[in-house]
């Protein structure tokens, strides 16, 4: 974790979670599923106005419901007391009741008319022998309130099919309208701006849409013993606007990074001009050089301070504008110019930011590891000393605080790549061996794919070792969870190589053209030409490991 002292904002404690429960009510249509939902109260003190699910915080009187619950294999006390606080909302809210007779049959339209809802629905269950059909409600996801907002809440997303026989009637107090609604007609109504939505419901919504049928999503979440997915989304500022992110949207660990507490500061917008703060000792300058291979553009960083100077890392493309600012934002102190490797759009710019140095003062060196004799005509590089595997770069502050990167060696996207530990502060500088937002292309002869997943096994052990949680890459926003996105990209590489063994065992005369419309169907055509840079390295290893023949 980064030290306190180096955070950029003061800490501020969220406000405490309440207990809730939401539940979506599905039903088929001839053009597929349906949710039921109805518009808050504009005097709500939460949400107001928006079209929601029904739902609300959890009572302690909900565990009396327990007498008269139905319960599946694996319900324990809290899953079905959750539930049935969705139940009870639903009732209060909506007048519809899971709820089944003693004969089994569902409780309808006429049943209910003898009910209160304004009354405890627990005994007037019981006196009626109404089983709760709790037993028939799965838990979809689970929610937790951003943790910016002054109202917080931990909700699970609970599905369960409409009874049959009943009709939905808005309270009139809290709800009003309801309304069945297919996914997608909900989303796109909202997007008009005639159906206000809050952020959780647009991206539950959005999820739902991948579910042909109501019976598809219950099974699907019959499946699991834990929700879908589970998610306490993070905001930022994106085009003047505040913008929100689940966890697995690119943005979300640069606002773990920089807003830990969830303060709503950090610009998430692309530039070039000014550097980014990501820490107090540590900036992110991009350079101006997207595309299609750099992304947004060549991620420069430096780390230090103004006190005990700055380490530049990868100083980007031959830009002398580019070079400058990253000068003028280390206040012309720069004490090493560290290139993780030789590619043109990250070494190129040490030697220009050196010079630069030079005539304002005294010429860092240059640090990293010369190109191998496989590089490229393009990625020829040699530093002015070799930071050497494990070496260690310190820079030490007048009070005594030191920031430590320490090199290791990571072949695989390129023979000479290093990444970079800063040790105090549990951050890895990736280069172009982790990207956000997509994979590293392997390229042989300079990229070998088995060095590469090699590499990705020495970085998780560097990660548990310095309880590293934040990946800083060449390309794209920080991320989070760092040993979870190694784990995920070791995986994606060897499922893809999978494909690949399929695809030669399939055509074993095939050529390298045949074998990428096989291996990467669910990549576009015209991203093939380079993903058979990868395809080959693939193809390199498997046969290296005698899974296909030569």
């Amino acid at each position: 974790m980064p030290r306190a002292s180096q955070l950029l904002h003061p800490p501020q404690t969220p406000a405490p979670l309440r207990p809730a429960a939401t539940l979506l009510l599905l039903r088929d249509s001839a053009t597929g599923p349906e949710v039921l939902m109805t518009r808050r109260s504009t005097q709500a003190s939460f949400a107001p106005g928006a079209y929601v699910f029904p739902g609300g915080t959890i009572d302690a009187q909900d565990a009396q419901g327990l007498a008269c619950a139905q319960r599946r294999d694996g319900q324990t006390d809290d899953t079905l007391i959750t539930a049935l606080a969705a139940v009870r909302e639903s009732f209060e809210e909506l007048g519809v009741l899971l709820a089944r007779r003693p004969d089994g049959a569902w409780v309808t339209a006429s049943d209910l008319a003898t009910a209160d809802r304004h009354a405890p629905l627990w005994p007037q269950c019981q006196a009626r022998q109404w089983r709760l059909a709790t037993d028939e409600v799965f838990v979809l996801a689970r929610w937790i309130t951003d943790r910016d907002l002054p109202r917080r809440f931990d909700v699970p997303f609970l599905v369960a099919r409409m009874p049959e026989g009943q009709t939905p009637i808005a309270d009139d107090r809290e709800q009003f309208e309801p309304v069945w609604v297919r996914p997608a007609d909900a989303l796109a109504r909202h997007e008009r701006g005639d159906f206000f939505m809050v952020y959780p419901t647009v991206k539950t919504l959005e999820r739902l849409q991948a579910y042909a049928s109501v019976q598809a999503l219950l099974d699907a979440c019959a499946s699991h013993d834990d929700p879908l997915w589970t998610s306490c989304p993070r905001a930022g500022w994106l085009a003047g606007k505040e913008a929100r992110y689940m966890e697995h949207e690119p943005p979300f660990g640069e606002l773990a990074l920089t807003c830990p507490d969830g303060q709503i500061a950090h610009h998430l917008d692309w530039q070039s001009e000014q550097p980014v703060a990501l820490l107090k000792n540590v900036q992110r300058l991009t350079a101006p050089n997207p595309g299609f291979m750099t992304g947004p553009g060549t991620n420069s960083y430096l780390v230090g301070s103004p006190d005990g100077g700055y380490i530049a890392i990868d100083p980007g493309p031959a830009d002398a504008a580019h070079v400058e600012r990253l000068w003028r934002a280390a206040g012309g102190d720069i004490r090493h110019i560290v290139c993780t490797h030789s590619h043109p759009d990250h070494a190129p710019g040490a030697a220009l930011l050196q010079a630069w140095c030079a005539r304002h003062g005294s010429a860092p060196p240059i640090l990293g590891l010369p190109s191998a004799s496989t590089a490229r005509a393009h990625s020829q590089f040699a530093p002015d000393r070799v930071l050497a595997d494990g070496e260690r770069l310190c820079l030490r502050q007048s009070d005594g605080i030191c920031h430590t990167l320490q090199a290791i060696h990571t072949p695989g996207h390129a023979a000479n790549h290093l990444c970079l530990v800063l040790e105090e502060d549990g951050l890895l500088f990736s280069g172009d061996h982790i990207l956000n937002g997509s994979t590293t292309v392997i390229d042989p002869p300079d990229g070998d794919m088995d060095a590469y997943l090699r590499s990705l096994d020495r970085l998780d052990a560097a990660c548990e070792a310095y309880g590293i949680e934040f990946i800083l890459p060449a390309h794209g926003y920080v991320l989070g969870a760092a040993r979870q996105a190694i784990a995920q990209l070791k995986q994606h590489r060897l499922q893809r190589e999978a494909k690949v063994a399929q695809a030669m065992r399939r055509l074993p005369h095939g050529t390298l053209e045949d074998w990428v419309r096989l291996a990467y169907d669910d990549v576009p055509e015209r991203l093939w030409p380079v993903a058979q840079r990868s395809l080959l390295a693939h193809v390199q290893r498997l046969q290296s490991l005698g899974a296909v023949q030569p």
